[in-house]
């Protein structure tokens, strides 16, 4: 690579994420010379996936028949189009979802087949106990998941980052990989109507730790050329303003008030860059955000939220203290609870659960929340089917401003209102779901759906043995005591973005060479990761089954980087 004035590669990757890390990792397998670029320092190599959980969508594994999981391909693609509902052209060259739908179709193929070999090979394991997340709670043909699929990577997120990166840090020694951390792209460059390199400026040197903010002062300028860019940049969750400029009106108006589940340098920036280079951004709309936030207690970024991943037993309440109706119950229809939230009026709602249920029920996404996984610590780990609380789970509990905990029913409710300083909460009506509630506990039937829902998972041998607390009362006090936990809504993820072929190739967002707009790819110009919804611009559709964020940046990251390397075959 020259080093006087235009630095030559044969591409270009802007985002030091795990799309982009596994997209160079192709080119350079292949000889190719690469670039990659991040405004970030050394220290957030890896991006969001870091931070992960390490949960990856898997479809009729090993680790799901040792459990007694039957799984396929076709309910796999059942549960997947049941989710998405695509409704934007799928059958239109033209449409949002034509090639959104083609990647889902793609992904699900490459779940249920070398999907778990390939990271296999590359030294990627996996947590015996499968979870089932996302559960839906509908028809067969409706959203969720019918069976569990969410593996966790042993070594979370960072267990996950790090083949990519010792892969890309061994091409870098070898001189085919040069890496430009603090460099901020502002454009792309375009000669005889092909991208064919990025402008920008250089950011000060920064010693700031991963994921806390860094400077935006600028020391210097660039340009970059190569015949392929390639855009792997992330969503917009650390961006409030573009969330709620964003924010469908089916899921009612945007909150006021929320927290964040990602970094602040996730910002969305190169959507609007790529899209002046003439990129087709689609399902724009289209967002994923959780409703089980709570306040990080020892934050690392602005606005620092962590998701509780839920079993199926906490009460979940709004803001008044109503149940919600069903299936808005915890761990089963994310986006369905984040409309009814909106349709209570309100920005937050509630968990009400015992000791019991927080034991055995509680876990918190993110690797620095799950040290045992993290630090592939198998003592530790052995911990999760003994009784107790993780420690991570219970210095929430101790520590958390959204939590409280009390003996009794009365002192519950007058902590909780006075938490949020309004006294919505009636103690006598609360009492009165919560004792309607436990009676249902009594017979292995019922017609509480909640409580059925609870039996179910006990049927699943992972969740009764890790995940699901024997039915009870409540209000037993030998389950005690009795927590609360206040859940605000926490920004994450962009469903939508740019649009790609299967390939990985930008579409253009006008007509060319005698196509209709929207059906030609932008000459030298790909994405891959969230930046491009996963995938064609959303192939997530409407809803994410969960496990397949990761996954999506893995499989759009090494298709794109594949591509790549055809087109800069000379």
């Amino acid at each position: 690579m020259r080093l006087d004035g235009l630095v030559e590669a044969d591409a270009i990757v802007v985002g030091a994420g795990l799309a982009g890390l596994a997209a160079t990792a192709e080119l350079a397998r292949a000889g190719r010379r690469v670039l990659l670029l991040d405004q970030e320092p050394e220290s957030n190599l890896g991006g969001q996936a870091f931070w992960s959980f390490g949960g990856l969508f898997l479809v009729n594994s090993p680790e799901q028949r040792r459990m007694g999981i039957k799984d396929s391909r076709e309910l796999a693609w059942q549960d997947w189009t049941g989710s998405a509902y695509f409704d934007r052209g799928v059958d239109d060259p033209a449409g949002e979802d034509y090639w959104a739908s083609r990647w889902a179709q793609a992904y699900v193929e490459f779940a249920a087949g070398e999907k778990r070999s390939w990271l296999h090979a590359l030294g990627v394991r996996w947590f015996p106990l499968v979870g089932w997340a996302e559960r839906g709670g509908y028809l067969a043909d409706g959203h969720g998941n019918s069976v569990p699929r969410f593996h966790v990577t042993w070594g979370t997120g960072p267990g996950l980052v790090a083949p990519f990166e010792r892969r890309v840090r061994d091409a870098e020694a070898s001189g085919l990989v040069g890496f430009r951390f603090r460099h901020r792209v502002d454009a792309l460059t375009i000669t005889g109507g092909a991208v064919d390199g990025v402008r920008g400026v250089v950011l000060e040197p920064s010693t700031a730790a991963r994921g806390t903010r860094s400077s935006r002062a600028m020391v210097g300028e660039f340009e970059l050329h190569a015949p392929v860019v390639l855009v792997c940049s992330g969503g917009i969750g650390g961006n409030f303003d573009l969330v709620r400029e964003n924010w469908p009106a089916r899921l009612g108006r945007p909150p006021e008030r929320m927290i964040s589940g990602v970094p602040e340098h996730v910002d969305g920036r190169m959507l609007a860059i790529a899209a002046r280079a003439g990129g087709r951004l689609v399902n724009r709309d289209r967002m994923w955000h959780y409703t089980e936030g709570i306040q990080n207690w020892d934050p690392i970024w602005a606005r620092h939220g962590i998701r509780i991943l839920p079993g199926p037993s906490s009460l979940w309440l709004d803001a008044r203290g109503r149940r919600f109706p069903a299936p808005n119950f915890p761990g089963f229809d994310t986006l369905g609870t984040l409309a009814a939230i909106g349709e209570s009026g309100f920005e937050y709602s509630w968990f009400v659960l015992d000791q019991k249920i927080i034991e055995k029920e509680f876990a918190l996404s993110g690797s620095e929340q799950n040290p045992d996984l993290t630090g592939k610590d198998i003592r530790l780990t052995l911990r999760r089917v003994r009784p107790g609380a993780p420690a991570p789970v219970e210095a929430f509990k101790q520590r958390g401003p959204d939590f409280v905990v009390a003996s009794t029913l009365p002192e519950l409710v007058a902590g909780m209102n006075k938490l949020t300083g309004e006294p919505l909460i009636d103690l006598a009506d609360l009492e009165r779901q919560i004792v309607a509630r436990d009676r249902e506990i009594d017979n292995p039937f019922t017609k509480d759906l909640q409580v059925m829902a609870i039996r179910n998972a006990r049927r699943f041998r992972g969740d009764r043995l890790a995940r699901t607390a024997a039915p009870h009362r409540i209000l037993d006090p030998k389950a005690g005591p009795l927590i609360a936990v206040r859940l605000n809504i926490l920004t994450r993820k962009t469903l939508g973005g740019l649009q790609t072929d299967l390939s990985g190739r930008v579409i253009s967002r006008d007509a060319r060479a005698g196509n209709a707009a929207g059906t030609s790819p932008v000459p030298g110009l790909y994405a891959a990761g969230e930046v491009a919804g996963f995938g064609g611009g959303g192939m997530h559709g409407y809803r994410s089954l969960e496990g397949s964020f990761l996954g999506g940046c893995l499989f759009s990251g090494r298709q794109a980087g594949r591509a790549a390397v055809r087109e800069t075959a000379s």
